[in-house]
């Protein structure tokens, strides 16, 4: 993967984000990571993005996740948005890869809201 890819995903994810919600959204930092858990995926730090547009949009906005997911050569088993604690702000979204470790935190909630900071777009049980 080069920082070009990088650079085109992010700014091509942003201006389709802009259209659909119809406001400017700002996508201001993006980043691959590999946690020592054996985690890894994509963060997308975020700006002008609530809670409620990904009530309205969550079918639209997944689609765009999952074509940037496949760009980048993620294969996430989760997606979500990391919200501000006590706010409808979302700080980020988030394609994840769980190690066998992490994945149990994520099972065992339910509902979109596991915790009162995630909203969950997408996640793959495993049987």
């Amino acid at each position: 993967m080069i920082i070009s890819e990088i650079l085109k995903n992010r700014a091509g994810f942003e201006e389709k984000l802009r259209k659909m919600i119809g406001r400017p959204i700002l996508l201001i930092e993006l980043d691959m990571f590999a946690l020592p858990c054996g985690c890894a995926g994509i963060t997308a730090n975020t700006r002008g993005l609530e809670v409620d547009d990904l009530e309205v949009f969550e079918p639209q906005m997944l689609a765009l996740v999952k074509e940037m997911a496949a760009n980048l050569e993620v294969k996430p088993s989760v997606i979500f948005a990391r919200l501000v604690p006590g706010s409808s702000i979302v700080a980020s979204l988030n394609w994840r890869v769980l190690c066998s470790r992490c994945y149990p935190d994520f099972a065992r909630g339910e509902g979109k809201t596991p915790r009162p900071d995630l909203y969950l777009l997408q996640f793959e049980r495993r049987k």
